[in-house]
């Protein structure tokens, strides 16, 4: 999926981009996807299971919310999603508000252009620290592991897509700024920065 969708907004941006770019994509790409394959290996080697795989491993041992409680499949799944959207949107918040987080947040509004790869580039500290608050929620909420994987899908997907640099038809980006984050709302956020950067 995380191919697929790169890609994807990659051939999107080349047949309608919004922007015309100044900076060689071979750099700047180089640049972006080498520290997502740094943050990658940093995953990797710091947390020996990540989301889904704690997800599986909570609703076998019964830990968490909803092994406690009762409630429809489709239920917990809804809520699960729901709930880790608000934990990674007020994580986000956090980032820009606290100086010693916007300090590592701000390598992703340091970047000089505004494409697909902008939404992947991540310091890696800050990739550790939202993992560890990732698998808290999952160890709290004990939520199905389908529902953790469609939110990093989703996730990693939105990411993409809003950092895109394709072009909308105005009437589309109206009905989904209604829904979701779009490509030219979210460039309007990047160039806010916190007092005192």
């Amino acid at each position: 999926m995380f191919l697929g969708v790169l890609m994807a907004m990659a051939v999107w941006k080349l047949a309608a981009p919004r922007r015309r770019q100044e900076i060689q994509r071979v750099i700047r790409w180089t640049n972006n996807l080498g520290l997502v394959i740094i943050d990658t290996i940093g995953l990797r080697l710091s947390f020996p299971i990540l989301a889904v795989g704690l997800a599986v491993i909570a609703q076998d041992r019964g830990w968490g919310l909803f092994n406690i409680i009762e409630a429809p499949g489709w239920v917990a799944v809804l809520i699960a999603i729901v709930i880790l959207d608000l934990v990674i949107y007020l994580q986000h918040v956090m980032f820009h508000a606290v100086p010693a987080l916007w300090r590592l947040h701000r390598m992703h509004h340091a970047d000089l252009e505004f494409d697909v790869t902008t939404g992947l580039r991540l310091h890696p500290v800050e990739i550790l620290l939202s993992m560890g608050i990732k698998l808290a929620v999952v160890m709290a909420l004990g939520p199905p592991a389908v529902a953790v994987l469609i939110f990093e899908v989703l996730l990693n997907a939105t990411a993409m897509f809003n950092h895109s640099n394709v072009r909308l038809p105005m009437l589309v980006d109206r009905f989904l700024r209604l829904i979701l984050v779009t490509p030219d709302m979210h460039r309007v956020h990047h160039s806010i920065k916190p007092e005192g950067s």
